[in-house]
């Protein structure tokens, strides 16, 4: 292994000039590798056109008759940027994407064509048995279908020799099971769109289009790559599963926000340029808290789409920083004692213009504001564990609960403001705190004027109100965003359903009334889930326990709910996801989560076995009987046992692994041992890389 010394003095300044065009050439170039409505304008007959927009704008399905002619378009545009292959690009349940290439050549009468039907747009073939399906198809059962999701345009990926076209698409079984998690996600937003008009007729507003938005901040670490391969766990796991605190990290709180260095800031450039010319709006970037951590946060987008854009950008990234000799971690905890990485999941919805979470100006939107805040506390309070299983997974176990997450217990931060009309709504004006308060009469008197910055941003919050959206940080970086968006949009789709049926019996006369009625009655009888403190707290603990909120800190527990009747029939009824589907997704995240630890504990018993270990034991028998004076002696005695102990506890994670029980106590016994001999081995002949090197060092 090359010397961890060689590889801190060897690093180049790698200043990587960012890729041309910058500054105004920006708006030429955004969005020059996506086949968009602009495109499909020029490129497509206006008939075809018209149809196809009809399809994506919601009002009618996709007519088949157009399919050759918008392959035969999306084809000669993507030839003329270059592209010599397509692939329909999909994302399985291992939480990535997958695509196959195929070349557009073809032969006819002995001479070669470029080619592309309708029918290779729509349907495609992949092989379905290496994917998970949780029981679903057997190994022996290749087959499987991607088909195209015209909502999502279709982009071209680059690379150094050459470029290919991405379709992007859904993916299920032979015998039709879901085998993705695009297509669950469409479904529910569906649904949810569905129960957004239902609910605004309750109003009496004519139907308009229902926009269902995502802004997804991501974060991320990067390190130099010489690094990385040097550290056997890194490669393995995408996280450390040793390494002693330094002795500075992030306690001067000097690195958030900081200046940007100069080699980071030309690997933000290239992200950014492909992002742009993906038609990605990335917006934001800065230094995170920890060192060598960084964020990126994009405009908000259509739902289905900005999922889409996620799973690209967390592709770039990862591109683009082997390109500067960089590595991106993605892991939700790549280094223990810091803080870990999240993903912000900013939801929204709006009806027509507006925007349903903005309070609005005059009573009639007041009264959509409450209800629709009403149906989101219904939902949360109704199906808390099911949101909660769908941020499970073994890396957010290290995220969950530290103190740069939120807890696992799923609670909403509405705010002061917020929570003062809540409380005069269900107790009323006794209750406001308001000099000038008076009892709160829905549809009747306006709300307090509520500024889009009325509230805080409480980061202990799992669920906050944010003042226009409600941002969701429980999702950790490498995780898709699809999941917890569908169960999101179902659930608020029955908590407004339900509200629906109880207003659609009310007289036009007393709608007013009864509408008061009907979100005083909803929220006293969910309003336990409405926690506005520091979620950081034992106090919390005690109090969410009190109020019979779940508490569901692992991923073995987290998961449970996937097999609860009461979710699966919501779910079902939805025609989100079949009980069958459901009952293979928890076993997909259970095998995952299974193999996930498997390969930790190996990787962690080899290093301490193959790397550790002869390196300690070489220190050791250099000190020879350290008779020289006391104080080496002490030492040797000291540097004995530490050995000692870690042989020891080798043995002991070797016994769990081959039971698979016990392994993560285990592997934290072994952890300490190594990060100790970390501290007192010569520095010189210490094997892998060191917390201050690598967080530091960038």
């Amino acid at each position: 292994m090359q010397k961890r010394f060689d590889a801190v003095c060897k690093i180049s300044d790698r200043r990587t000039e960012g890729t041309e065009p910058q500054g105004s050439k920006v708006l030429e170039f955004f969005a020059a590798d996506v086949f968009d409505n602009e495109k499909m304008a020029k490129h497509l007959p206006k008939s075809t056109y018209k149809k196809l927009m009809a399809t994506l704008n919601g009002m009618q399905p996709l007519d088949p008759g157009i399919a050759d002619e918008v392959a035969t378009a999306m084809k000669e545009w993507a030839v003329s940027r270059g592209a010599t292959h397509y692939t329909h690009w999909f994302q399985p349940l291992t939480g990535g994407t997958a695509e196959k290439h195929d070349s557009f050549l073809e032969f006819s009468q002995g001479k070669a064509i470029f080619e592309f039907s309708g029918k290779t747009l729509t349907v495609g073939e992949p092989d379905a048995s290496s994917f998970p399906s949780g029981g679903l198809r057997s190994t022996f059962e290749a087959r499987g279908y991607t088909a195209w999701d015209p909502t999502s345009p279709a982009f071209i990926k680059r690379h150094s020799n050459g470029a290919t076209l991405c379709i992007p698409t859904i993916f299920c079984s032979y015998t039709g099971e879901v085998l993705d998690k695009k297509t669950p996600l469409l479904r529910s937003t569906q649904a949810l769109k569905k129960a957004v008009v239902r609910l605004m007729k309750c109003f009496g507003q004519e139907e308009e289009p229902v926009r269902v938005t995502l802004g997804a901040e991501q974060e991320y670490f990067l390190v130099d790559k010489k690094f990385y391969l040097q550290r056997p766990d890194l490669l393995q796991t995408g996280r450390t599963l040793y390494g002693a605190p330094p002795a500075k990290h992030q306690q001067l709180e000097d690195h958030y926000f900081g200046s940007i260095p100069s080699r980071i800031l030309a690997f933000m450039t290239d992200v950014e340029n492909e992002l742009w010319s993906l038609g990605i709006p990335a917006k934001t970037r800065h230094n995170e808290v920890a060192p060598a951590q960084f964020e990126l946060a994009p405009i908000f987008e259509e739902l289905n789409l900005a999922v889409d854009h996620n799973m690209l950008i967390m592709e770039v990234l990862r591109q683009v920083a082997d390109r500067h000799g960089l590595v991106c971690l993605l892991h939700e905890k790549p280094f223990a004692g810091i803080n870990g990485s999240g993903k912000h999941n900013n939801w929204a919805i709006s009806y027509g213009k507006r925007n349903l979470l903005d309070p609005g100006s005059n009573p009639q939107e007041n009264a959509v504001f409450l209800t629709v805040l009403t149906s989101i506390i219904h939902a949360l309070d109704s199906h808390s564990d099911l949101l909660r299983a769908a941020t499970a997974g073994l890396g957010n176990d290290h995220r969950l609960g530290a103190n740069e997450a939120p807890p696992a217990i799923i609670s909403t931060f509405l705010g002061e403001q917020l929570e003062e009309v809540i409380d005069q709504l269900v107790d009323g004006a006794s209750a406001a705190k308001s000099k000038k308060a008076a009892t709160l009469r829905i549809g009747v008197d306006a709300l307090p004027t509520l500024k889009r910055d009325a509230t805080d941003r409480n980061r202990t919050s799992p669920f906050a109100f944010t003042g226009n959206k409600f941002e969701f940080r429980a999702p950790g970086s490498s995780q898709s965003c699809a999941e917890v968006n569908m169960v999101l949009n179902t659930i608020v789709a029955e908590a407004m359903d339900l509200l629906s049926d109880q207003l659609e019996k009310l007289p036009a006369a007393k709608f007013n009334t009864g509408l008061q009625e009907i979100l005083k009655k909803e929220i006293s009888a969910h309003r336990r889930v409405i926690f506005n403190g520091d979620g950081y707290t034992k106090e919390w603990l005690k109090e969410a326990a009190r109020r019979g909120l779940p508490n569901l800190p692992s991923t073995l527990e987290a998961i449970q709910p996937l097999k609860a009747k009461e979710n699966q029939t919501l779910l079902e009824k939805y025609g989100v996801l079949s009980k069958v589907e459901m009952d293979s997704r928890y076993q997909v995240f259970r095998e995952e989560y299974e193999r996930r630890l498997d390969i930790e504990g190996k990787i962690a018993l080899e290093i301490a076995k193959s790397i550790i270990r002869p390196v300690a034991v070489k220190e050791l028998v250099a000190l020879g009987d350290a008779k020289v004076c006391a104080s080496v002696e002490s030492f040797r005695k000291e540097f004995a046992a530490d050995v000692d102990a870690l042989s020891k506890d080798i043995a002991a994670l070797e016994k769990a692994l081959a039971k698979a029980q016990g392994i993560i106590p285990a592997m934290d016994a072994l952890r300490k041992d190594v990060d100790a001999l970390e501290t007192i081995v010569d520095d010189k002949v210490w094997p892998m890389p060191k917390y201050r090197e690598m967080l530091f060092i960038c």
